[in-house]
């Protein structure tokens, strides 16, 4: 089914779906730097955090499914293809976010970052080729290694990096963790039956938390901290922001869209960080930085541009066919 006949089916425009996918990139830039503060007052371990990240993010997903009001409007989705839906990006989420953590200690942020967000397009391009028949075309391609030529001048160029053959191996673990859920969150959105993206990213952090939870008990579950309330505030927007927003409005848009442009798009996150690292944390603006988040930002234009224009055009083939 193409974006446009999809889209429909779910009810979301291409365009309004580009927008949620471009919330989430930049929102998950900003848990980065959450993070980096929780760090500097606490000893709560990066495992800890991801596990209280996923039970926030749920509780919060379950008090909004809580308040909202019931719409009779779609069928409900099989009960066989939602325990695929929910399992799968649940395994899927807690594969990317541990074994990325386990290849920053490894290999260093900067050479764990590259190599992970760096393969992610990599293997969902050639993914979806496989498994959906999507093609990047020329400008595609184009778009995708520019995106990553931005991605590596970005976060390398600041900051030299150690390359651990472990650390690289976890990388692209981690990298095939997120290419999991964006291949599976666009093949069953193909057809639009009966995902509703709250209830699903709910039980996404459910699956997420409980496989945490034994490597978060190992690494320390409670933080020790002088500032309590600080820490407490940052774990609630790491739960509110980048993680139950940023998650739901992610599946929501990478339903429509074509999977390659999800995984460019989501690049947002390193300019995000990287923005924020030079306004709030007072790091300093290099050229690298600049450099790289320029690319990068024209490589998501022209993909979203493109998906755009592919959408407008299924629909008056559609139209001229009734």
């Amino acid at each position: 089914m193409s974006n446009a006949s999809s889209a429909v089916a779910s009810g979301l425009p291409v365009g309004r779906s580009l927008i949620y996918l471009v919330v989430a990139g930049v929102a998950w830039g900003t848990a980065g730097a959450a993070a980096s503060l929780v760090f500097e007052v606490s000893d709560l371990g990066p495992l800890a955090l991801s596990f209280w990240r996923c039970l926030g993010g749920m509780l919060l997903l379950a008090g909004a499914l809580a308040l909202r009001e019931r719409t009779p409007a779609t069928p409900s989705e099989p009960r066989r293809r939602r325990l695929l839906r929910i399992l799968g990006t649940g395994i899927g989420l807690t594969v990317f976010q541990s074994a990325y953590f386990a290849a920053v200690d490894q290999t260093g942020l900067a050479v764990g970052t590259v190599v992970t967000l760096g393969a992610g397009p990599v293997l969902i391009a050639l993914g979806a080729r496989l498994t959906m028949g999507e093609r990047l075309g020329g400008g595609g391609i184009a778009a995708v290694l520019g995106a990553l030529t931005g991605l590596v001048v970005l976060v390398l160029g600041g900051e030299g990096g150690t390359v651990r053959p472990a650390g690289v191996a976890l990388a692209v673990l981690s990298a095939a963790g997120y290419a999991a859920i964006t291949l599976l969150t666009r093949w069953l959105g193909r057809d639009g039956r009966g995902a509703d993206a709250l209830s699903t990213t709910m039980w996404t952090f459910v699956v997420g938390a409980v496989g945490l939870l034994p490597l978060a008990l190992m690494e320390g579950l409670l933080p020790h901290t002088a500032e309590p309330a600080r820490v407490l505030w940052l774990l609630v927007y790491v739960a509110a922001v980048p993680t139950a927003l940023a998650y739901a409005l992610y599946f929501a848009g990478a339903a429509v869209v074509r999977a390659a442009t999800v995984s460019v798009i989501m690049l947002l996150e390193p300019v995000s960080a990287a923005v924020l690292a030079v306004t709030a944390l007072n790091e300093r603006l290099t050229a690298a930085t600049v450099a790289g988040t320029v690319v990068l930002l024209a490589a998501v234009v022209g993909l979203a541009w493109q998906e755009a224009r592919l959408a407008a055009n299924r629909r008056r083939a559609a139209h001229a066919l009734t």
